[in-house]
């Protein structure tokens, strides 16, 4: 059974799809970071495993969703809990992992619609991942937001950040580990009617996660 963490903040409205197209063999761990519209217990009623992060931070989500999740697989992935992504294509990226082409597997976001990627938040992530690309010599092009390691070659990385930063970190931490990363497209879709991206939702959210970013690049 793989995990796969889904960090969490009011996505209430996107839970029961989502879960319900979840692909046999991977178990959703819900990681509920302040919501405040009921998101823990819908995702229950709909068969996740649920627990709660009370420091705020998309970093510290993923890193307890990661702690919970069971070793015996091995593998773990990470995906947004807001519907813009088919978990159906969870095996694209994981299975990169599993059949040890990639140690960390990431998903590019090819936008499924238009205006699903503001212009806003698409500018700032291929600039981030340009400077990636320059400074390390990973072959990314997105900061993915779907993503597969195995859950203790990442635990041994002992990444730090605990908010915005923390899929950037992972990436210059795997590729100052010499891992090799390797991208593959996942769908892009609008979110669930009802929930709002904390990130490319505003300009304020975007500018805020470039700032968090930014502070790893600094490092």
């Amino acid at each position: 059974m793989t995990d796969v963490v889904l960090p969490c903040r009011n996505e209430a409205a996107a839970l029961p799809d989502l879960l319900a197209r979840m692909p046999a063999g991977y178990r959703p761990i819900v990681v509920d970071n302040g919501s405040t519209d009921g998101s823990a217990a819908v995702a229950r009623a709909h068969g996740a495993e649920v627990i709660s992060v009370a420091q705020p931070g998309y970093g510290a989500a993923v890193h307890a969703g990661v702690l919970t999740a069971d070793p015996a697989d091995g593998v773990v992935c990470v995906m947004d809990a807001d519907g813009s992504f088919d978990p159906a294509q969870l095996p694209r990226v994981a299975d990169l992992v599993r059949t040890g082409v990639a140690r960390l597997g990431v998903g590019r976001r090819r936008p499924a619609a238009r205006a699903v990627w503001p212009l806003h938040a698409r500018a700032a992530n291929a600039a981030l991942a340009w400077r990636l690309r320059r400074t390390s010599g990973l072959p990314v092009h997105d900061i993915g937001p779907v993503r597969a390691v195995r859950r203790d070659d990442l635990l041994a990385l002992r990444l730090r950040d605990r908010r915005f930063g923390y899929p950037l970190e992972l990436l210059i931490a795997a590729g100052r580990a010499g891992w090799p990363v390797v991208e593959v497209d996942v769908d892009y879709h609008p979110r669930a009617a009802g929930t709002r991206s904390k990130v490319t939702g505003t300009l304020r959210g975007t500018l805020r996660a470039v700032r968090d970013m930014s502070a790893v690049l600094a490092r």
